[in-house]
């Protein structure tokens, strides 16, 4: 019995739900909390928002990329840059004016080792192919 589509769809229908909740989370904070009885604290549901969207489309993504590294540092610079912004809309909330600054940094040592990573990998494929 071949797996593979059972395997395919139990990530498609595990990442859907994530991208929902990661969704309203971060798009209507209030609602969420409302409906899932969390405290309405909404720097907390629009970084809770941004994490659930980062697995979701991690998920999907492993679908076609295999490269493990690449989909880990994609997901991150997707997840952390977004977490980046929150911090930068949020500021009046709390946190340090500096957060998003540094957070921002990060993504960007994190998408230069993506880049790295996607360079090596795709002169290794035009090799294999010569």
């Amino acid at each position: 019995m071949r797996t593979q589509p059972l395997v395919k769809a139990a990530v498609v229908l595990a990442a859907l739900p994530m991208l929902a909740a990661g969704g309203w989370a971060r798009l209507d904070p209030a609602g969420f909390a409302r409906f899932t009885n969390w405290p309405n604290h909404e720097h907390f549901l629009h970084d809770a928002g941004v994490f659930q969207l980062g697995i979701g489309v991690m998920m999907l993504c492993a679908l076609w990329w295999r490269d493990v590294v690449a989909l880990v540092l994609a997901g991150f610079v997707f997840t952390n840059t977004f977490h980046a912004v929150n911090h930068a809309l949020d500021l009046a909330e709390g946190g340090n004016a500096s957060d998003p600054w540094t957070l921002l940094a990060i993504s960007v040592v994190a998408a230069a080792g993506l880049w790295l990573r996607l360079r090596r990998t795709s002169g290794a494929r035009a090799e294999e192919a010569a």
